[in-house]
């Protein structure tokens, strides 16, 4: 079986896809990424085969338009019709239809796998005949039907172009790394792709593991501070990792700042007993802590999830709030606001997550769920089944 990922060059909607990638080619399947030349180094430090296609749009800029309290960009959909952000994806997928379709038409996959935003991927699924498979990087956001409806209307004319009269960015199944409790919870009628199960299995990025690892056995609670990799490209001030971690000062707990090579000027003045890990992959670290405190990215909040640890999140981003909502349904954290987060909020969620033993069961639990899913070998072997005869995973 041969099986063609694509993302745009966003590494952390790429990241998730990197488990079943290697899970593919385990089993002996064929497996390209083909993406822009932004995300070219992650995908080939991930080990996995690359191929570019398209051009790297100024993403980052475009996003900061959406940063609340900025102002908006001129609307490409109707008003009430999805997120400004679809004109964005639409933009990104123009970028790579022409490389991305030839590419699958010389190859010729059997699937194609895409995460939601990379609307180019389900074109190329449909103009080369290959079963079109989503991968969303957290809870399903993009599934929403005001999204679906703005994201048919704007994409039409590119799908047109390649003879495609159905601009779906469903496609035929998704693969659902998220846990239950915390996916988007229905609209009241079936959406009409199957959704195939999976284990999330923590993927952020290569990087250098400390050695020594930090000690399992401690004295006090171990907090780790990280406030992603997203937030510092849009705008160095909302990265308060360095904020958070002097707050902790007072605390009786052990602190480590978790966070890029390039945010450690950020940081300022930490407590002297604060660890500060330079560019170490999140599922490294967060085995040895007790807390997770961070911005609200989807793989921060997973990777926490599948080692059982509760966590407090500061979102400042829109859809970092989303993430914040439906992993405080959980019950395994709490959420503060900007203005919240002060150094006195701060101390006192965080000794309210350690000192209740609710947040940390909630937590556990959903690490247990996690780890009762399928594993990407499982979905491996599936979706050769799905490829091969058509039928739908269940």
């Amino acid at each position: 079986m041969r099986v063609l990922f694509t993302s745009w060059a966003w590494p952390t909607h790429f990241y998730p896809m990197v488990p079943l990638a290697w899970a593919l080619r385990a089993a002996g399947h064929e497996v390209r990424v083909a993406a822009p030349p932004g995300i070219a180094a992650q995908v080939t430090a991930a080990g996995l085969p690359y191929a570019q296609v398209g051009r790297d749009l100024d993403a980052v800029a475009r996003i900061r338009e959406y940063i609340p309290g900025r102002a908006p960009a001129a609307p490409s959909v109707p008003q009430g019709r999805g997120p400004r952000a679809v004109s964005l994806f639409a933009d990104l997928a123009q970028a790579m239809a022409d490389d991305l379709v030839a590419f699958a038409r010389a190859w010729r996959p059997d699937v194609v796998v895409y995460e939601p935003t990379a609307y180019a991927g389900p074109l190329a699924a449909a103009a080369s005949g290959a079963r079109a498979v989503r991968l969303p990087w957290g809870a399903d956001l993009m599934r929403r039907q005001a999204t679906l409806d703005a994201e048919r209307e704007v994409l039409a004319p590119l799908f047109a172009r390649f003879g495609v009269d159905d601009a779906d960015t469903l496609g035929e199944l998704t693969v659902d790394l998220c846990p239950p409790a915390m996916q988007v919870p229905p609209e009241g009628r079936p959406v009409p792709p199957a959704r195939l199960p999976m284990r999330y299995v923590p993927y952020n990025g290569a990087g250098r593991i400390p050695v020594p690892l930090p000690p399992d056995r401690r004295r006090r609670p171990r907090v780790c501070v990280t406030w992603g990799t997203t937030v510092g490209r849009l705008d160095a001030s909302m990265v308060l990792a360095g904020e958070v971690a002097a707050a902790l000062e007072p605390l009786d707990v052990g602190i480590v700042v978790a966070v890029a090579a390039e945010q450690r000027p950020l940081l300022g003045t930490l407590p002297a007993r604060a660890k500060v890990l330079e560019s170490v992959p999140l599922h490294a670290v967060l085995p040895h802590c007790d807390l997770v405190v961070g911005h609200g990215g989807a793989g921060t909040i997973l990777t926490g999830l599948t080692c059982g640890l509760p966590q407090l999140v500061v979102p400042q981003l829109i859809d970092h709030t989303f993430n914040a909502e439906r992993f405080t349904a959980t019950g395994a954290g709490l959420a503060l606001t900007r203005d919240e987060a002060g150094p006195d909020g701060l101390r006192d969620a965080v000794l309210e997550l350690l000192e209740q033993p609710s947040y940390r069961k909630a937590a556990e639990e959903v690490r247990a769920d996690n780890e009762r899913r399928p594993t990407p070998a499982d979905v491996a072997r599936q979706l050769a089944g799905f490829a091969e005869d058509g039928s739908r995973p269940c």
